[in-house]
């Protein structure tokens, strides 16, 4: 297995803006910034786990 299958795959949002309210685009962009913050959470986790994994290998 390819260490590549293991990642989350990106999902692509598009929305036609022209379509959307103003309430909409509001309720967009907080889902955005809640993808954010996963994902920030998610490089902090993997930043951990590589500190982690370097701490047991170093020579």
């Amino acid at each position: 297995m390819d260490s590549d299958d293991l990642e989350p795959k990106t999902k692509s949002i598009t929305a036609d803006f022209d379509t959307l309210s103003i309430s909409e685009l509001e309720l967009y962009i907080l889902d955005l910034e809640a993808e954010i913050v996963k994902c920030k959470n998610y490089i902090n986790s993997k930043n951990t786990d590589r500190k982690l994994a370097e701490s047991v290998f170093k020579k």
